[in-house]
């Protein structure tokens, strides 16, 4: 809608993980780099962590555009699975052909498939995106995938990509094992400051043919207050405050104009449908979130920034250690909707 209007030749801000949008900050080169060392050395094991919209899938596509043709790639996203559902996953993903079977005749067929892979010099890669939702026990099956190997080198690389919780997962005693075979771990920060404002600045670039000064540095500096730093969150008030200017004919993005939008965004509701905080009335830029807690111990639960902003995304996340009930947010959020 509004790209002509600024003389974008499309919108800079779409939180879709374009690789073309992939910006080279510290972090994100070395979490690309380590990536691709760790494939091109055979390394098998990869852990790689972020937060919620820190930019795991965008580093995850500009790998596959990085590796050379002789590596063949598989990704996974749907990580609810059982174990036999997980292995069943992998050889379609592959594409070998196999019936309904036990695990180990599936097993027996993909091991034939990384060996004929290996002969051919192929190098086999499994990406597995949001692994924190992984079982122990799926988990451990993962590690058992790790032991196809040589005499010298893995006959499969996996590359875990998750959540913080993925980390705390691995600390389970079960896992002792699967901890030992990381070859490589390496977690995703928010962006600081200066990135923020240079990573705003680059995806302009991709997308202007009109210079890029639309942001002030007023505004920016409300854009990383509600941010965090988070790329995902970026985007998101990036692209609506670009809407407000289109709709005000100004191209130049003012504070004003940024935590408008912040604020058009922003309530939050308790259980009794009352607001309990407005962002209209506050003076100062605030965190993203319709905050809608299914019991009191979750009102109380706030060790987590991200937690609602994830279940409001459609995203797996858990409620407080008492209930542990997602859908119960779910449900008294549709309530909320009703009355």
């Amino acid at each position: 809608m509004y790209e002509p209007f600024y003389g974008f030749s499309e919108k800079p801000f779409n939180t879709t993980p374009n690789p073309k949008f992939f910006f080279p900050s510290v972090k994100h080169t070395e979490a690309l780099n380590s990536l691709v060392y760790s494939i091109n050395e055979r390394k098998g094991f990869v852990v790689i962590t972020g937060e919620i919209g820190s930019g795991k899938t965008t580093v995850t596509r500009a790998l596959l555009n990085r590796l050379d043709p002789n590596t063949r790639t598989a990704l996974i996203t749907n990580t609810h699975l059982t174990s036999k559902e997980l292995i069943a996953q992998v050889l379609e993903e592959f594409e070998i052909e196999h019936h309904s079977g036990g695990k180990q005749k599936m097993l027996s067929l993909l091991n034939n498939f990384l060996i004929q892979q290996l002969t051919n010099d192929v190098n086999i890669v499994l990406l597995i995106d949001e692994a924190q939702n992984l079982t122990p026990t799926v988990l451990e099956e993962v590690r058992m995938l790790s032991n196809l190997e040589t005499d010298s080198e893995k006959l499969i690389q996996i590359i875990l990509l998750g959540q913080p919780q993925l980390r705390k997962k691995l600390e389970h005693p079960r896992l002792e094992q699967f901890k030992q075979r990381i070859a490589l771990y390496y977690h995703i920060c928010a962006l600081d400051k200066n990135e923020t404002c240079d990573y705003i600045l680059h995806r302009m670039k991709v997308v202007s043919t009109n210079g890029i000064d639309v942001f002030t540095p007023e505004a920016i500096d409300a854009i990383y207050n509600y941010s965090g730093g988070i790329p995902r969150l970026i985007n998101l008030v990036c692209d609506s405050a670009l809407l407000s200017g289109y709709v005000y004919e100004t191209k130049r993005i003012t504070r004003k104009i940024v935590n408008e939008a912040i604020r058009e965004r922003d309530i939050t509701v308790n259980t009794d449908n009352s607001t309990i905080f407005d962002a209209k009335d506050a003076q100062l830029d605030v965190p993203e979130a319709v905050q809608i807690f299914c019991c009191d111990d979750c009102a109380k639960f706030t060790n987590c920034e991200t937690k609602w902003q994830r279940g409001l995304k459609g995203e797996e996340q858990s409620c407080c250690e008492k209930c542990q009930s997602y859908q119960r947010c779910v449900d008294n959020s549709k309530k909320s909707k009703l009355n």
